[in-house]
């Protein structure tokens, strides 16, 4: 009933909102080797997208998005990027704004605000899996993670959008380290190669994998990882932020194989 009263307030604030402009964020997390993307369910129908909303007026478009990405993950503190924006003729239906109205039980009149053309600002996170606590918003009753190389399919141009950050997010895994903010602070070698093994969809030579990370000199080495048993138990590393920085600023990455 809450939700009800909550989505009927929404969909009567017009003037609190910039018209025609929301935000779509993709959110990234790694568990148990799979790259996967936070996803909600629209109440009762069986629609799903990505976590996004609408830009206050008197708010920064930088700053709805961190402000949708805590609401939806309990966390503040995390890596966000701007990288496109998603504003064709055909995106945006009358006909999918009144669905997900008259689905929970509201019929809204003609030319209704919410039922119109909606540029999309993109933005990509990377998140700590184990930190996030996903939370549905006023439109959805749940929100999970699914696999980002078995999506199902997505409301409007959200499986698009979903793509366009993928490839972002390989392109800017040599050029910004940003694979480590989907780590734990503390990972072993093994884990890391098997996260750019990952995103990049493809396998990579052990030796050379290793040989090229510990080059760039931006990991701290830690106390080996206890496993159980008597050998071979592999080290920890963390990634050293100062290191990384200057490294960037150096410029010059290496690509990985």
């Amino acid at each position: 009933m809450q939700r009800s009263t909550d989505m009927n307030k929404f969909l009567s604030s017009e003037q609190d909102w910039l018209p025609s402009l929301s935000v779509d964020c993709v959110i990234f997390g790694f568990h148990e080797n799979e790259l996967k993307v936070l996803l909600l369910t629209f109440r009762h129908t069986d629609l799903l997208a990505l976590p996004g909303g609408l830009v206050h007026r008197q708010e920064d478009v930088d700053d709805a998005a961190k402000r949708i990405l805590a609401e939806r993950t309990g966390l503040a503190d995390i890596y966000l990027e701007q990288f496109h924006t998603f504003g064709q003729l055909g995106r945006g239906s009358d006909q999918f704004g009144r669905k997900i109205a008259k689905a929970n039980g509201i019929d809204l009149p003609p030319d209704h605000w919410f039922t119109r053309r909606f540029v999309s600002v993109g933005y990509y996170a990377l998140v700590d899996f184990s930190r996030v606590i996903p939370s549905p918003d006023v439109f959805s009753e749940s929100i999970d993670w699914y696999d980002v190389r078995e999506l199902p399919p997505l409301v409007l141009d959200h499986s698009l959008i979903v793509q366009k950050a993928l490839d972002t997010l390989r392109l800017m895994l040599d050029h910004r380290l940003i694979g480590f903010n989907l780590l734990p602070e503390m990972f072993t070698m093994g884990e890391l190669q098997r996260l750019y093994e990952t995103i990049l969809g493809k396998k990579l030579l052990r030796t050379n994998f290793q040989r090229k990370m510990l080059s760039l000199e931006i990991l701290e080495r830690l106390d080996k990882k206890w496993t159980g048993g008597a050998h071979k138990a592999p080290y920890l590393y963390r990634f050293d932020t100062k290191k990384g920085e200057e490294y960037l600023n150096n410029g010059d990455l290496v690509r990985k194989e």
